[in-house]
């Protein structure tokens, strides 16, 4: 049977060390470094004879965070597989972890046996994700072709009007620097808010600022 070394990066002293035993005690893994930050990690890997299989990674890490440690990871060390252990359940902080390149993602609260398999999994396969993770992945997803639709939707003109309307211009001076009628200009916001489901200037711009629109 082969061992499998584990890396643990986790600025929670208790709650790496507790990890650190956990793990220990099963004779199919071994713990090779516990580090409390992605800083001190990467110290310690360019230094040390053996390199971690897998790393449980956590996120908010003071000097190197968890996504900038996986970042630098991905690019000097592709063949370690990284496993987000956190307390995060936000969407945004998943995608961007993933987009780091991490190969799984657990909340701390865990049951053992899941974590377990979760670095089996990665260590054998590539990846491992939750039914939690893969139904966020699943709303992101979605949210992602909605809003690519929403936009395909968009006519020139009324991509104009929305970066013109992230400005302090009145709308009767995005008509006049347009060149067209306010009536016009009032037919283009109407036809905007309808097509990206806002009912206000303000849902406009905080759109137009997500999609790279103004």
């Amino acid at each position: 049977m082969k061992t499998i070394p584990i890396a643990i990066v986790d600025d929670h002293t208790l709650m790496s060390k507790a990890l650190e035993n956990m793990i220990t005690e099963n004779p199919k893994y071994k713990v090779v470094m516990n580090q409390p930050n992605g800083e001190d990690f990467i110290n310690a890997l360019e230094k040390t004879s053996e390199l971690p299989a897998v790393v449980l990674m956590d996120i908010n890490m003071p000097y190197k965070n968890g996504i900038e440690t996986t970042e630098w990871l991905t690019e000097h060390h592709p063949d370690i597989k990284v496993i987000a252990l956190t307390m995060e359940d936000d969407e945004k902080v998943l995608i961007k972890m993933l987009k780091a390149g991490a190969k799984g993602y657990l909340l701390k609260d865990m049951q053992p046996s899941i974590l377990f398999q979760a670095v089996d999994t990665v260590f054998e396969k590539g990846s491992f994700y939750t039914d939690f993770v893969a139904q966020k992945l699943l709303k992101v997803q979605s949210e992602d072709a909605k809003n690519a639709s929403l936009l395909s939707d968009l006519k020139e003109r009324e991509k104009e009007f929305i970066k013109l309307a992230c400005s302090e211009l009145t709308y009767k001076e995005i008509a006049d620097k347009m060149c067209l009628s306010p009536k016009t200009i009032d037919g283009y916001r109407d036809s905007v808010f309808v097509k990206l489901e806002i009912k206000n200037r303000v849902g406009l711009v905080l759109f137009a600022l997500k999609h790279n629109l103004c």
